[in-house]
């Protein structure tokens, strides 16, 4: 590594982040797991179940955005460790929550941990990987998103059949003793560091969302992230959200197969993350950006329309291995679109305010089914990932600034932006 960056560092860089996305995927797939046990235990329909996962993406699009502006702030890894702190103990809670009405408010809560940390470990990695490897290391971080879906399908396996769904919660508390590892043993990135030290030297701070548009080229990298951050997360969660519950009520699989299906979803996932990175540092980001989109766009009807209980495996395990794909390339991508200075405040705030934009997407599929089914809701989000593919595709460069700067050019630039 370059700049005084050892081995060490960087490996335990690596392994912090991993873990903190691999429990923010944990975390986030237990509520499409335990998904039918809610509707029981609450006695709620399809639409009221989507719309804990419409408040739960509201919650982390908030965090994500704030989350973001307090990294560039405050610093990478003091936010993402207390941002870890409130969704692992908010997710505890939800353990004891005895009525829908609560489980909705706590939910919100621990999300907004979830959404900040995923947007702060994403970055905080870039900062750490030279160009050449970047989506090859990110897309692999990626993929612990999916390898804590995987773990909580096992653990819902084992657990939730014989002992409900509420021990699944109480197990979130774990990730807290990592958050105090984090917070002692990784180091802010140097660049981090030094531009804080220019904001000293300068004595005054600029506003990153004022800087943020008042460059007109910047502005609209913002507004084209956002409008592809609100179509990718409406489809991508939209998926994420219902697809165990497809599985269960218009498959008619009863939930102990049902976790063995997600298994192979969630493995193919991670296969199709970490390719898709290394076929990124080669083939370029947008390319690979697009295929994953479109592809995804073409098969999700095909699921819908033409599974049978023969093929139903192959084609959900094809879908695990390519909803994933833009998402290998989407934290590098976003993250290589902004100066340093303002980098957490824009990427943040794009790809969270696209949160917001999609958090209608669980409700609208729950919306779907009672009037016709799951797997027509899920097939409508086709058409979300084609306009998620085609935004990027027509409007975004790749490779506009490199996270990986040096750090005399980073405080270089600081200095050249406090004084415009």
């Amino acid at each position: 590594m370059d700049n005084g960056r050892s081995d060490r560092t960087w490996i335990v860089v690596f392994i912090a982040c991993f873990l903190g996305l691999m429990v923010d995927g944990m975390d986030l797939i237990m509520l499409s797991i335990t998904m039918p046990s809610l509707m029981e235990e609450f006695n709620i329909g399809n639409a009221s179940a989507g719309l804990i996962a419409t408040w739960s993406l509201v919650g982390m699009g908030v965090g994500g955005i704030f989350g973001g502006w307090l990294a560039d702030r405050f610093g990478r890894v003091r936010m993402a460790t207390w941002m870890m702190v409130l969704f692992s103990v908010g997710t505890c809670l939800i353990g004891f929550t005895q009525t829908y009405e609560q489980f909705i408010v706590i939910r919100f809560i621990s999300a907004i941990g979830i959404g900040a940390e995923y947007t702060i470990a994403t970055m905080l990695m870039a900062e750490y990987v030279p160009t050449k490897k970047r989506t090859t290391v990110l897309g692999t971080i990626q993929a612990a998103y999916s390898l804590g879906y995987l773990v909580a399908a096992l653990l819902a396996g084992a657990i939730l059949p014989e002992y409900g769904w509420r021990p699944l919660y109480f197990i979130a508390v774990v990730p807290v003793f990592l958050a105090i590892y984090i917070r002692f043993k990784v180091p802010e990135p140097q660049g981090w560091k030094e531009r804080v030290q220019a904001q000293k030297q300068q004595g005054n701070k600029k506003n990153e969302w004022a800087t943020i548009f008042k460059d007109s080229k910047t502005r609209k990298i913002f507004i084209f992230w956002g409008l592809t951050a609100t179509f990718l997360q409406f489809a991508y969660y939209g998926v994420g959200t219902w697809l165990p519950t497809y599985i269960v009520a218009d498959l008619g699989i009863d939930f102990k197969k049902m976790t063995g299906y997600l298994v192979g979803t969630y493995t193919a996932a991670i296969l199709g993350k970490i390719i898709t990175g290394w076929l990124a540092d080669r083939y370029g980001r947008k390319t690979m950006f697009i295929v994953g989109g479109l592809s995804t766009a073409i098969l999700l009807p095909i699921v819908y329309l033409y599974n049978t209980p023969t093929n139903v495996i192959a084609l959900l395990t094809i879908l695990g291995f390519l909803y994933g794909m833009p998402y290998a390339v989407n934290s590098t991508y976003m993250n290589e679109s902004f100066p340093a200075h303002i980098r957490g405040t824009a990427v943040g705030g794009s790809y969270n305010i696209g949160r917001l934009g999609a958090a209608m997407a669980p409700f609208m599929i729950g919306f779907i089914a009672e009037y016709q089914s799951i797997g027509l809701g899920l097939a409508t989000l086709g058409i979300a990932y084609v306009l998620a593919a085609l935004i990027p595709g027509l409007f975004i460069r790749e490779k506009m600034y490199d996270p990986f700067e040096r750090e005399e050019d980073a405080v270089t630039e600081q200095k050249k932006a406090l004084s415009k």
